[in-house]
């Protein structure tokens, strides 16, 4: 029984029949397996889209998971806090890994779909819905298989939203213990369905969180030269760290410090006590990565020496770039050829977003590359806006790409 036949109360009533956009390139086992369950990797999708959960929190959407895996023979294993799971599928030494992530965003969803998120202000706007489904029916087909040449580790992960990201916990309770490689999609709403971006070395961008924390005497506009001029010394700190910055980095780094909250007093003649300042630290290179906390508390301490204003620093360490093995890279793409042919593979560019699938890559080769989930007309709707929609025949054919180049790793 499908799951649509168990539970026909699971979606609207919105047709599920998506084309298989691989359909023919093998093996048969996969061939069967999506023409008997592709309604469902849909339906999956949806039911996580109307039902979305925050980082930590994503009880239901890894219990969905679980059962499905369950009802398949597999044992699945929930971390302690009950929000993302690992599960092996097959035997042997040889063990290759699958990564999707389950959270969904603090958005209102502003779509039309009869599917829509049911819980205000939270949404599947970056696609995690679609990851999740994809790899779930990836590894039902695995397990449908005749015969494995090893193990593949699906790994569904909380919190990938938030810092300090969900990678760090699976990591910690050993989802990359015995692992040689890993592979993950991420939707690309700018690039066609069927097609697979793909890229050698950083794909992403490291990303952290300062926020420096200001104090002064306070005192009146009149008389500035009598207390520490606070809001001066923030709008020093605002224009002078990003330009002093750029003067202390290599810049085909990709280096950038962008403020995103200033707050500081209430009367037009007070000079306030406190104030406090938060921006985004990006670099799309690892090693300069390494180097910037110690950058930035340098500068920060020479712009504030000379305005008398005492401060607190905080650098909130995010996420490394992600960067892609060459060899996995290859797997990525090879897959994506396989399934439907030369015209499937594509490049793509370097994005200063942050993505905790970097951690894994800390620890072992591996790649993540992009799926085009734009209908190939029509607008394309960005990552991370209320509007995010996806085109679902990219689900059949990220289960191709996924199991193609997880049979791949395990036989070179």
């Amino acid at each position: 029984m499908t799951l649509l036949e168990a539970h026909p109360d699971l979606v609207p009533s919105a047709d599920l029949a998506v084309a298989d956009l691989g359909a023919g390139s093998g093996p048969a086992w996969l061939d069967s397996w999506l023409a008997a369950h592709r309604a469902d990797v849909v339906a999956w999708r949806r039911r996580l889209h109307a039902a979305p959960e925050l980082g930590r929190a994503e009880q239901r959407s890894t219990q969905l998971v679980a059962q499905q895996l369950m009802a398949a023979g597999l044992e699945p294993r929930t971390l302690p806090g009950g929000t993302g799971l690992v599960c092996d599928v097959g035997y042997g030494e040889r063990c290759v890994a699958l990564r999707a992530d389950l959270d969904a965003l603090p958005l209102p969803e502003a779509t039309d779909l009869e599917f829509a998120s049911t819980v205000d202000g939270v949404m599947h706007a970056c696609g995690h819905d679609a990851h999740t489904a994809m790899l779930l029916g990836t590894g039902l087909a695995l397990a449908s298989a005749p015969a494995l040449p090893g193990r593949v580790r699906l790994v569904f992960q909380h919190a990938e939203e938030v810092q300090p990201g969900g990678a760090i916990d699976m990591v910690a309770d050993g989802a990359m213990e015995g692992v040689e490689r890993i592979f993950a999609l991420h939707c690309d709403p700018r690039l066609e369905v069927g097609r697979l971006g793909t890229r050698v070395g950083p794909i992403t961008s490291a990303c952290d969180v300062v926020e420096v924390r200001l104090k002064s005497p306070g005192g009146h506009t009149s008389r500035p030269h009598l207390t520490a001029d606070l809001v001066e010394a923030i709008g020093l700190l605002i224009t002078q760290v990003p330009l002093l910055l750029t003067r202390q980095v290599d810049p085909r780094s990709g280096t950038v410090l962008v403020w995103g909250a200033v707050q500081a007093g209430e009367a037009a003649n007070a000079i306030p006590q406190h104030g406090v300042l938060r921006g985004t630290l990006r670099t799309a290179d690892h090693a300069t990565w390494g180097e910037l906390e110690g950058t930035i508390q340098q500068l920060v301490a020479s712009v504030l020496a000379p305005t008398g204003v005492t401060y607190e620093l905080e650098h909130i360490r995010g996420v490394p770039p992600v960067v892609n093995d060459e060899v996995s890279a290859g797997m990525l793409a090879d897959a994506a050829v396989t399934v439907r042919g030369p015209d499937a593979s594509a490049g793509t560019e370097q994005s200063s977003g942050g993505e905790d699938f970097a951690w894994y890559l800390e620890h072992v080769p591996g790649s993540m590359a992009r799926l085009g989930v734009w209908p190939g007309q029509g607008p394309m709707r960005d990552l991370h806006q209320p509007t995010f929609d996806l085109d679902e025949r990219a689900l059949p054919f990220g289960v191709r790409v996924l199991t193609h180049a997880a049979l791949t790793a395990l036989t070179t």
